[in-house]
């Protein structure tokens, strides 16, 4: 009898070790400090970078690709790519963002995450912030409330949302400003999409408009942006 008791106490201290592996194994950390391998680059330059004491990728668009797109498009696959196998769970990262000087007027230093990248040039979605438009900096009516972007690559950038959903639907407000760093969370299950910022939930849907896709993850930024990534961790479901 003892020994089958200790043999069942020893199966389930196994399942339980294995339990914690796969739990474990679940969330991929990236800390950032370099490119991890298989990234590629899509329309953006990239490097290792410490600012504000966190080590970091820096990326921002190339002097080409902001001529390129000025004045012709927005919400474009400018981004790291990080090969993934990504389609629902959570998305959490360290980012920063300011302004260089590169971009148009209306430049608000975007940046964000973009996932489920199964073509670069054809498929993702993409949550970005844009910082100057944050409570932080007190901006004026309505720009108080489109510091948070949702897009679906290539037919339903911001301005057809706008457009289309004049309510502000996918977009929001949020308590963040530039050159600081912002914790970024994202809430996946296939159409459904939560978005928290620095802990606060600050946007909500119901209807994303992206055909759920398993791909990978990329590290976004916006024209006239410098910005800088940290702590990616990636947990599929």
């Amino acid at each position: 009898m003892n020994r089958r008791v200790a043999m069942i106490a020893l199966m389930a201290a196994i399942a339980l070790i294995a339990s914690a592996g796969d739990r474990a194994r679940a969330q991929t950390v990236y800390e950032l400090a370099a490119l991890p391998a298989g990234a590629t680059l899509h329309r953006v330059v990239a490097e290792p970078a410490e600012y504000k004491g966190r080590k970091a990728i820096k990326v921002e668009m190339p002097d080409a690709a902001i001529k390129a797109q000025l004045g012709i498009d927005v919400d474009m696959p400018t981004f790291v790519r990080i090969p993934a196998d990504f389609r629902n769970g959570t998305i959490e990262i360290d980012l920063l963002s300011r302004l260089n000087g590169k971009g148009p007027p209306a430049a608000r230093a975007f940046i964000g995450v973009s996932y489920r990248i199964t073509d670069p040039e054809a498929h993702f979605e993409t949550i970005y912030l844009r910082p100057l438009n944050g409570r932080k900096k007190n901006p004026p009516a309505p720009r108080d409330t489109r510091a948070v972007q949702y897009f679906a690559y290539p037919d339903w950038k911001f301005d057809r949302l706008r457009r289309d959903f004049p309510n502000g639907h996918y977009e929001s407000g949020a308590d963040i400003a530039e050159d600081e760093w912002i914790t970024l969370r994202l809430h996946i299950d296939e159409t459904r999409v939560r978005v928290t910022v620095n802990g606060k939930d600050e946007l909500t849907l119901g209807d994303a408009r992206g055909a759920p896709a398993a791909g990978g993850i990329g590290l976004w930024v916006g024209m006239g942006t410098d910005g800088y990534f940290a702590n990616l961790r990636v947990t599929p479901r």
